[in-house]
């Protein structure tokens, strides 16, 4: 009669223990992923663009602290970064040792800066609609690439 009782005290626990140490696997899986985003970050912009402000809302969302510059030559920044010639963004924001250019989705900045690959930055053209801090819903995927040196290479669709 013990035998029996064990087995049913043994099985309740699992039921008990695995979902809790699924969930604590899952969490430790989503802080790792943002423990590699950088802790804090400057974006620059024009200062009449306010998706601009939206993207910096959204990083600190994250946990990324952001200071937002709106009075440096934009041209200038995105040549010191390398961003390639007709892949740019309304903001150029650099993070920890990387540049990101525009509105790139948070799921390609964690597998980014998760990889921590050797290249200057990632990015994302243009100003798509749906992207974070841009209105709308996504019309089309969104083709991130990095870049090191002006010279753009595609990293992932979204």
């Amino acid at each position: 009669m013990n035998a029996p009782e064990c087995i049913n005290t043994e099985n309740a626990m699992r039921r008990v223990f695995t979902p809790l140490l699924l969930a604590g696997l899952t969490s430790l899986s989503a802080t790792a992923a943002q423990a590699a985003l950088p802790e804090t970050a400057t974006l620059y912009k024009n200062p009449q663009c306010m998706c601009c402000d939206g993207y910096a809302r959204h990083l600190e969302e994250h946990g990324v602290d952001v200071t937002v510059v709106s009075d440096r030559d934009m041209n200038e920044v995105k040549t010191q970064a390398g961003v390639p010639y007709g892949k740019g963004s309304c903001h150029t924001i650099k993070a920890g040792d990387y540049w990101i250019e525009g509105h790139v989705p948070m799921a390609a900045l964690e597998a980014f800066f998760e990889e921590a690959p050797a290249t200057a930055g990632i990015g994302l053209a243009g100003m798509p609609s749906g992207t974070p801090g841009m209105p709308g819903a996504k019309t089309e995927p969104y083709n991130v690439y990095t870049f090191s040196e002006h010279e753009a290479t595609p990293y992932m669709t979204l």
